[in-house]
């Protein structure tokens, strides 16, 4: 496990803190399958992508520390890379996660960490899962972690693409059950794509069904 700063461990923590206080408030966050997530060792975590939500709601709902990948351009505007830097994101290219963004992810799963990626590539249109893109499958058989699928459901109604400001709604995240080392070297490289789309869109699914059971509750 990475030995980081006092400074940068109370830092995170109370972002945390403060990020799960406001969800909580302003869109009525609920998380779901919290019991899937490994307690320790390196674990990739796949999640879909609804919205510029989506790192901070997947966050909030790991009492481990995240690592968040994020896109090089995302490092351009300076208020925003400083955020990003302090939180320890792992910059990639556009077009996948390039050799250096490879290299660190590795290194950050294997010091027994856990690192988020969004499969999709970029956030949804329509709110629903995209075909996923094949990248993370390196990193799959390389490190030797489980696979964590996630779902979001409620944050493209709050933040789609297609507008500038967010808006309250009601957001909730569905943990899967994670897809174990043994099980991944069963598959060949598009039968474990097939497989985290599959159990995402079950996760999302279910995110759905709470999502309105919610809503309907509060009528």
């Amino acid at each position: 496990m990475a030995q980081r700063s006092l400074a940068k461990r109370w830092w995170y923590d109370g972002l945390q803190v403060l990020a799960r206080l406001a969800g909580i408030a302003l869109f009525r966050i609920r998380w779901r399958g919290r019991q899937h997530i490994p307690r320790g060792g390196g674990v990739l975590v796949l999640s879909n992508h609804q919205s510029h939500f989506d790192p901070v709601l997947v966050g909030m709902a790991c009492d481990r520390r995240l690592n968040y990948v994020a896109r090089q351009s995302l490092f351009g505007f300076l208020p925003f890379r400083w955020l990003i830097y302090s939180l320890d994101a792992i910059p990639i290219d556009r077009d996948g996660l390039g050799m250096s963004g490879l290299k660190e992810t590795l290194r950050r799963l294997k010091r027994q960490e856990m690192v988020l990626l969004f499969p999709e590539g970029t956030r949804t249109r329509d709110g629903d899962v995209q075909r996923l893109k094949p990248g993370f499958n390196a990193l799959a058989k390389r490190a030797g972690v489980p696979l964590l699928p996630v779902a979001i459901d409620g944050a493209w109604q709050a933040w789609p693409r297609s507008r500038a400001t967010p808006w309250v709604d009601v957001v909730h995240v569905q943990i899967g059950r994670p897809i174990m080392p043994e099980e991944i070297a069963r598959f060949n490289e598009r039968e474990l794509v097939d497989e985290v789309e599959r159990r995402l869109h079950e996760c999302l699914l279910e995110a759905r069904r709470l999502r309105r059971r919610s809503m309907l509750s509060r009528r």
